[in-house]
């Protein structure tokens, strides 16, 4: 049994612990926050689990394999990198880091260390996406594709009234881009590979960062435009255009419908999908598989690919927000 340690208390925090323990993988053992209230309160529903104030201590824990971290993006790097030197594997939430230089450091660290990081991209882990990979023809058969997740932050609210909640701040890495933008730019990049150019037109809010925007992907034969947002609604699908059709998707970060639409044969074939009720136990699974057989060759190859597509979707990121000039704190580091 892997033994589970968490850095951060949300939901997003209890909907991975949940899949952790549902998969039959994991054991929470220690709870970290700066609150030892808060964490006995996030601990309750999971018994006997250590609470801790003191980050150093936790990270020393010898009932500790690995650490789940989904605290705010800005403190992501420094608490993997304390972890690493820890000699504990790192899950880290997506947006994993806030630069290029942030994320390579990572990557070497970890290996230098012989520890695992992973990014917790939860999309491209799901049954649901690998069959939409597995449907997709080759690309000189694909002619483009829109994507689209935006949906209302009710954070924004408190935007509206003047002040900076974590997740629109740029001291802690946050906007629309960060947010959710990340889940169709690692769809695209998943799907099709590295694009040969990156454009992204972004709406920023008073707090500095972008409330939303649209991103264009360029490939060599086709065009991906990514629509992102968290100060209004989209209730678009996603689409992907080929050469004899569409594949209509009911959404990019999360797959629940897929229908082939074939222009040609004037037929609509329906994609067999099964989704799981807490769409974090597909990646807790991977994640297992990888932590308890680091060594065999299969795994290797899946783990490499998974960190070099991590390192591949920030540097899209990065390079996106830098076109809108948006500038986080971590970007002084």
């Amino acid at each position: 049994m892997i033994e589970l340690g968490v850095i951060g208390t949300n939901w997003i925090t209890h909907q991975f612990v949940q899949a952790a323990r549902d998969c039959g993988k994991y054991k929470l053992t220690a709870v970290y926050s700066r609150k030892m209230t808060t964490a006995e309160e996030f601990a309750k529903p999971y018994g006997a689990v250590n609470c801790m104030t003191d980050l150093d201590d936790f990270l020393h824990l010898n009932t500790l394999d690995v650490v789940y971290i989904a605290s705010p993006n800005s403190l992501h790097y420094s608490q993997a990198k304390a972890a690493i030197l820890a000699g504990k594997h790192v899950i880290v939430e997506k947006p994993a880091f806030s630069t290029p230089k942030e994320m390579a450091e990572i990557i070497s660290l970890a290996n230098e260390k012989d520890v695992l990081f992973f990014e917790a991209a939860r999309n491209i882990h799901e049954a649901a996406f690998r069959k939409v990979k597995d449907f997709l023809p080759g690309p000189e058969h694909v002619i483009g594709a829109n994507f689209s997740y935006m949906k209302y932050s009710s954070r924004y609210d408190q935007v509206l009234q003047g002040e900076e909640p974590n997740i629109f701040s740029p001291q802690f890495s946050g906007g629309s881009l960060a947010d959710l933008g990340v889940y169709p730019i690692y769809a695209t990049l998943a799907w099709f590979g590295k694009p040969s150019e990156v454009h992204h037109y972004a709406r920023k809010i008073k707090t500095g960062v972008d409330g939303m925007g649209t991103l264009i992907l360029r490939y060599d034969l086709f065009d991906v435009t990514i629509l992102h947002g968290k100060i209004g609604d989209a209730r678009l699908g996603s689409e992907i255009y080929l050469d004899n059709g569409t594949l209509e998707l009911d959404g990019i970060n999360a797959i629940n419908k897929a229908e082939f639409v074939d222009r040609k044969q004037k037929t609509i074939e329906k994609i067999e999908i099964k989704a799981k009720e807490n769409p974090m136990i597909e990646e807790a699974k991977d994640f297992a598989t990888i932590i308890e057989a680091p060594h065999d060759q299969k795994n290797v190859n899946r783990y490499e690919e998974w960190v070099e597509l991590a390192r591949t979707v920030n540097l899209v990121l990065f390079e996106a927000r830098t076109q809108a000039d948006i500038h986080f704190s971590a970007d002084k580091e």
